[in-house]
């Protein structure tokens, strides 16, 4: 009878022993595989780095399962190099076109601007003085048009790339100001522009455009024979440049809004305008390391402040 016992406790704790081994075989051999798993994860993850990064990997021509994600990661960064390509050609193409459509509309249309002027200097009728009028808005209309069409264009096809070099301040304000002469001599807005014969690192051209559209916008909303003045200071890291106006203002709660996509203040309504000048500037500044604050009171004029890494 004890003998029977002991036979059957030897067997169970055969048992025991043969399932305690098959089951640290088990765990053993999972904690294999995890580890090769996690290896190829991290591998694969290695991989896609270097995707991402556009750099095409050295494939070695076996069947093993780490040259065959090598390829299909090479073929990814070649068929995006292509895309790439290709859309940086179409919109080098795009940006060509709306340059030369935009030069070939608005030549004529200043030279229509121009005579609509003189003839109603030289108009000897009510009506003659009338149909020039007519003409002259209509035409300022249509070249309103064509520049928000310009500045709308540039976002969608994201035509602003920026190349910061050194460029003389002095001649960034006398180049703006000279784009926007003309509005002003018609509200009889003088600029004091502050000499300061210093040059800063910023793309000319875009950096150009951004300051005559906040001149434009200056002029829009300051009343007749008013100053805007354009100032420039020098910190430690960044440089600023200024641009004063004594117009309408801006309330505190729309300050953080204005630089907004297609944002217009139910107080400019009756303006003409899109929303899109002010979120331009906030973008060709940002793209140059830069950032645009503005101080501002109802009734006292605005300040822009663009600033620039030196």
């Amino acid at each position: 009878m004890n003998t029977k016992i002991n036979t059957e406790i030897n067997n169970e704790i055969i048992i025991l022993i043969i399932s305690f081994l098959i089951l640290t075989g088990i765990i053993i051999f999972l904690l294999i595989k995890i580890k090769v798993y996690r290896k190829t994860l991290n591998r694969i993850l290695d991989h896609m780095d270097l995707a991402i990064s556009g750099t095409e990997q050295e494939t070695e021509y076996d069947e093993n399962i780490d040259a065959a994600i090598t390829e299909k990661m090479n073929k990814l960064v070649n068929i995006s190099r292509l895309n790439y390509e290709d859309a940086s050609r179409d919109r080098d193409l795009v940006k060509s076109l709306i340059s030369d459509i935009a030069h070939q509309v608005r030549t004529p249309l200043t030279n229509i601007m121009l005579y609509a002027g003189l003839l109603q200097e030289n108009a000897v009728t009510d009506d003659s003085i009338n149909m020039a009028k007519q003409i002259q808005r209509q035409s300022e209309k249509l070249d309103f048009f064509m520049n928000e069409l310009v500045k709308s264009s540039y976002m969608e096809t994201e035509m602003i790339a920026v190349h910061r070099e050194e460029n003389s301040i002095d001649e960034l304000f006398a180049e703006a100001c000279q784009e926007v002469e003309l509005a002003a001599l018609k509200k009889k807005i003088i600029f004091n522009i502050e000499e300061c014969d210093r040059s800063g690192s910023f793309d000319m051209k875009w950096t150009k455009e951004a300051l005559i559209n906040l001149l434009d916008n200056a002029i829009k909303y300051s009343p007749e024979k008013s100053e805007i003045s354009l100032k420039y200071k020098k910190y430690e890291s960044f440089f600023s440049i200024n641009i004063i106006d004594h117009g309408i203002g801006i309330s505190e709660s729309e300050q953080g809004m204005i630089f907004k996509r297609f944002y217009r203040s139910p107080e400019v309504e009756r303006e003409q305008g899109l929303g899109i000048g002010l979120y331009l500037v906030r973008e060709i500044i940002e793209k140059q390391g830069g950032y645009i604050k503005v101080r501002s009171e109802v009734g006292k004029g605005s300040t822009f402040s663009m600033f620039l890494p030196n």
